[in-house]
């Protein structure tokens, strides 16, 4: 198990590496454990090693945490992220980026322990995700649950919490996440996020138009139109062959 700690203070990475060592939640695991002062050495140990549990501070200098928390929505794996903050007004921000849990400064034994169960259960459930292969999506909506083949996904956006699954000819919204999107769909490649908010089918995609800020537009062959967030730019260029 490895677990990397992204805070700038010295002090409150050492405090939370002590009280992850002694947690009872990780009794029958190997913890390998790296501290990360920065956004940019994160990502540098994030490339040498995968780390499954990554506590994660929200200001880090002149750098703001959401801003990892969103390039590790891009990686080939997901992370379980727990948000290790001094800050209680970001929490809701915090599980828009999927954190699975978000505790605070000064830390406590048995939060830490709580948080880190979450984790382990979050990276259980992922674990089952990649092992069962289906090509049916069952979505829960409102009132019903529909079914629909994996491959006819054409795209599914997020607005106000609300998660919209786009298939030819239909659309269908769901409460479930973007992230829980990604899992079903983790054994698909032609599937890639493209903005914190959306996802799209590569195979479905007929047009790339230049947009704001030096990135572009997608039309997909139902005629939606999903930008691309620039963080997504280089990787959407390097699958496209652009």
């Amino acid at each position: 198990m490895q677990i990397l700690i992204v805070d700038d203070e010295p002090l409150a990475r050492s405090e939370l590496q002590y009280l992850i060592e002694r947690s009872s939640a990780l009794a029958n695991q190997h913890v390998q454990l790296e501290q990360s002062a920065s956004i940019k050495q994160a990502l540098e140990l994030l490339l040498q090693k995968k780390s499954e549990i990554i506590f994660l501070d929200i200001s880090l200098n002149e750098e703001c945490g959401f801003e990892l928390a969103h390039q590790l929505q891009q990686l080939a794996y997901t992370p379980a992220i727990i948000f290790a903050t001094a800050y209680d007004q970001y929490a809701l921000e915090a599980f828009n980026v999927d954190a699975v849990d978000y505790i605070l400064k000064p830390f406590e034994q048995a939060r830490v322990d709580q948080a880190l169960l979450k984790a382990l259960a979050f990276l259980k459930l992922q674990l089952v995700a990649t092992t069962t292969h289906s090509d049916l999506l069952s979505i829960e909506l409102s009132d019903r649950s529909v079914v629909v083949k994996k491959q006819t996904i054409i795209a599914a956006t997020v607005n106000n919490g609300n998660l919209t699954i786009t298939v030819p000819q239909k659309s269908y919204q769901t409460k479930k996440t973007l992230h829980w999107l990604k899992q079903q769909l983790i054994n698909y490649p032609q599937f890639m996020q493209v903005h914190r908010s959306a996802l799209i089918n590569l195979e479905e995609i007929v047009e790339v138009q230049p947009w704001f800020n030096q990135t572009v537009l997608l039309i997909m062959s139902n005629h939606l139109k999903i930008p691309v967030g620039r963080s997504y730019q280089a990787q959407l260029n390097q699958r496209l062959g652009l």
